[in-house]
This record gives structure tokens, sequence and C-alpha cells, in this order.
């Protein structure tokens, strides 16, 4: 029997239309799909009836299918000539372990291939109508994780994120969002920088919150997110505080949650 093939998939910020047309092509030819948490329902009604559906997701501090025994997996999938679609809700290489996965595909000789996605900061700032760099406001854009393994601090490069010249998206930060706005303010971000948090971003159940930095935490937490939430910290954030008709200085303010 000939070995299959693996694709490492994006499927975007959870908009069916926002996947490529390489990967619903790919999608469509699977004999096996291995999705994760964060892939919507919306994306997984474009798989088809008879396709075996894997699902492998994780959430914070539970992980019922370790990541070991999901290399495995896709690598017994493709040893028995099976066509695997590795599903990962954004971009697979961008803080979504595709490049783990990749490497123990190769280590064990496997076909397989990375269909890029749109990852969350790009598509929850499109749905929110502002940029990630904007001339005048931000020069460039970098996109860390709030969260680590093992709950382990976050080891950060503080001084140069507090950079009020660049846009700071912060994925999976919920848990940690005190300890992320004291290193900011810490390091000479000013407490009335823009903040806007999205929660399902470009899904029918999309919630935005527009706040500043200062009033982050609390507002974050009394919002109530059910859900992945992103964080964008910086200039270009104030135009969804436009948008809202407020400036964010106060809690009460702060805490405009839109649909």
């Amino acid at each position: 029997m000939s070995v299959g093939k693996v694709y490492l998939v994006g499927a975007g910020p959870g908009d069916p239309e926002l996947l490529t047309l390489k990967a619903i092509r790919v999608i469509a030819r699977a004999d096996v799909v291995v999705y994760d948490r964060l892939v919507s329902n919306r994306i997984l009604e474009t798989v088809g009836a008879g396709v075996v559906r894997i699902d492998v997701g994780k959430q914070a501090d539970f992980h019922p299918v370790p990541q070991a025994e999901i290399n495995e997996t896709l690598i017994c999938l493709a040893r028995a000539g099976r066509l695997v679609v590795r599903l990962k809700g954004g971009d697979p290489f961008i803080f979504g372990r595709g490049c783990e996965e990749a490497a123990e595909l190769e280590a064990a000789g496997i076909p397989y291939e990375v269909i890029p996605g749109i990852t969350a900061a790009q598509g929850c700032a499109a749905a929110a109508r502002i940029p990630l760099t904007h001339r005048g406001l931000a020069s460039g854009v970098r996109y860390v994780t709030g969260h680590r393994k093992a709950n382990e601090p976050l080891d950060l490069d503080w001084a140069s994120l507090a950079d009020p010249d660049t846009t700071l998206v912060v994925y999976m930060g919920l848990s940690n969002i005190e300890e992320i706005v004291g290193q900011l303010v810490a390091h000479g971000l000013a407490m009335s920088t823009p903040v806007l948090a999205v929660c399902q971003g470009t899904t029918p159940g999309e919630r935005r919150l527009c706040t500043r930095l200062g009033a982050l935490a609390e507002a974050a937490h009394a919002a109530a997110f059910s859900g992945p939430v992103l964080f964008i910290i910086g200039r270009v954030a104030g135009l969804a505080l436009e948008r809202s008709g407020h400036d964010g200085a106060t809690i009460a303010e702060a805490l405009s949650v839109m649909a």
C-alpha cells in the first residue's frame, strides 16, 4: 500500500468564507479530518458526510489528546494510505504547533504540505474595520502568545513590546491579562493606549470590547467572554474606540460589547 499524505491546513479565524480555495479543495478530497477546538462548527460543516473526523482539541489546562499522540495519529493514518487534513484554526504555523507536527512527519518520511490560513489577528482586525499597521499610527505589528505551556511565566521582551509605534496582538491572553497589562505599563506603555478585545472573531457569536489599557483587565473579566479572545493593543485600536462612541475613561464606558 502506498503512503498517503498529510495537509496541515489553516482554517482561518472562523468564517468559512475566509477559507482559501486550496483549503476547500483538499478538505473535499480528504479521507480523514483531524481538527482542533478552534475550528468552528460552520467550517466543520464543509467536511463531507463520509469523511472520518477526529477531534483532538485542547483547552487551557485540559489536553485530552497529548501532542505526541496527535503526531502519531497523523503518521499512522498516512502510512495506511489515507489523505489526511490536519485542520487548525487560523494559520497552522502561528501559535498552532504546525511546525512541531511538520517536523514529526518529515522525520517519519511522510509526505506533507502546509496550506496557510488567515490568522486571527488579520481576521478580527478586518472584521472590526481597523488596520494592524497605519501610516502615522503604527509602523509595525507584533504577535505574541499570552499563555505558556504548563502555566509557565510569560518570559517576553516587555521593553520592546511596550512600543507606542507598534501594534501588539496578544493571542490566548485572557487568563494572564493582569500580568500583561502590568508589564506593559511598567515598561512605559501609556495606560491610555487604546485596546480592542475580540471574542470568537468573524463568527456569528463575535463580541468586541473597546477600552483603554488601564481599564483592560477589569473590563475583560467583566465581559465574561465565552471562547477565545484576541487583544489588539495600540493606536490603531483607537479607530474602534471612536466608532464605539466613547473614550474608555471608565469601566462602565469601556465595557462596550457589540454584536
